[in-house]
């Protein structure tokens, strides 16, 4: 394993201390859970990015998508408890097509 040095303010030193002591552990073990947690959320992001960009791309090639109404009443059959069947996607007019794509270039 490397060694880091790490600069803290003296606040937050304080703020980390007192943690640490709270939860039973070390200093060097409550820096450890935070960086190794701040690192997996990061990554989630990263990942969700990746696969919101993908199914962009899909939309856009394929012009398939769900409508809201129907994510909503399959997301509240869930929530429910329920097993419903998935939403069957729809497929956009060239209008659609044209529309998506112009706000996809207003948006940068």
């Amino acid at each position: 394993m490397r060694t880091t040095t790490v600069r803290l303010s003296e606040e937050l030193k304080t703020r980390v201390e007192r943690l640490a002591a709270a939860s039973g552990g070390t200093v060097h073990a409550f820096m450890l859970d935070a960086i190794a947690e701040v690192a997996e959320r990061m990554e989630r992001r990263q990942d969700f990015e990746a696969e919101a960009e993908r199914r962009l791309q899909h939309m856009q090639a394929s012009g398939e998508h769900l409508s809201l109404d129907d994510l909503r009443g399959y997301a509240t059959t869930l929530a429910c408890g329920e097993q419903p069947a998935k939403p069957t996607p729809r497929t956009m007019t060239p209008q659609e097509m044209t529309r998506l794509r112009a706000s996809l270039r207003r948006a940068g």
